[in-house]
């Protein structure tokens, strides 16, 4: 006998939100594209690696008969950036949730690093940030609804470096955003990860024992409690108890006594 298909059909389609998620292929960013999936989210899916994101593509169809659009775009790239900024501004097929979750750091401290490599950090990190929130804000408050999810992380609360104020700025960016765009529809939540069960340190070249095994959360838990947040219209979202007693700790700590954290993290 086979299974009936529960799969939505053209019509219901039709109905159904669209989130656009950056960097879905591994990681928070792939957590977020399932999950939204499940929740009855067709994506736009953004990222350089254009055969894993048919893969992801596929799957999501085969496990939620999501309708999913693969773009591929180097967000370091300004031309291939606006691609997606034009995406985004789109009336056809209009996106009501963005995803900035996009992003890489780098293991060595500033003054080692290849400067090219840094400006490349701060072109994902700020720059693709501010210019697709800008497309999708516009867009969401001309049709009076819309959500925008920053990933930042817990980095910005502390004194890190590059990275660390990168993420400085998207917070303050996404703190501004949502008050000022509260009253017209939209949702801007700031998300502030910490250490991550991803390929994120990996590919940075660092390992787990580079912090406490505490410090580590499982990306699925921290999504499904970062969309609730979203869901309920908070403007920071900092998952589990453990970092949002750090960050309160952050922010009574002199930036002095924080330097000496510099090595963690970094092993």
């Amino acid at each position: 006998m086979t299974a009936p298909d529960t799969h939505p059909g053209p019509e219901a389609r039709a109905g159904r939100p669209r989130a656009l998620v950056t960097g879905p292929t591994a990681g928070i960013g792939r957590s977020f594209a399932v999950q939204l999936a499940a929740r009855g989210h067709d994506l736009v899916l953004v990222a350089r690696d254009e055969a894993r994101l048919a893969s992801l593509a596929e799957e999501l169809d085969r496990r939620f008969g999501t309708d999913v659009e693969v773009l591929a775009a180097d967000l370091t790239d300004r031309a291939q950036l606006a691609r997606v900024e034009a995406r985004l501004a789109a009336t056809e097929r209009p996106v009501d949730v963005l995803v900035n979750n996009a992003g890489f750091g780098l293991k060595g401290r500033f003054g080692d690093n290849d400067v090219e490599a840094e400006t490349a950090m701060l072109e994902v990190l700020v720059v693709a940030v501010v210019r697709l929130s800008h497309a999708a804000l516009g867009a969401m408050a001309a049709r009076g609804h819309g959500a925008v999810l920053n990933v930042s992380s817990v980095a910005a609360f502390l004194p890190r470096g590059t990275y660390s104020a990168a993420k400085a700025y998207v917070n303050r960016f996404g703190s501004w955003a949502s008050a000022e765009y509260r009253d017209r529809g939209v949702t801007v939540t700031t998300l502030c990860p910490g250490f991550v069960r991803t390929e994120f340190h990996e590919r940075m070249g660092v390992g787990r024992g580079s912090a406490p095994a505490w410090m580590w959360l499982d990306a699925d838990d921290l999504v499904a409690e970062a969309l609730d947040d979203l869901d309920a219209g908070r403007a920071l979202s900092v998952p589990s108890r453990r970092y949002r007693a750090l960050v309160r700790l952050a922010r009574l700590v002199p930036d002095r006594a924080l330097l000496r954290l510099q090595g963690l993290g970094r092993r």
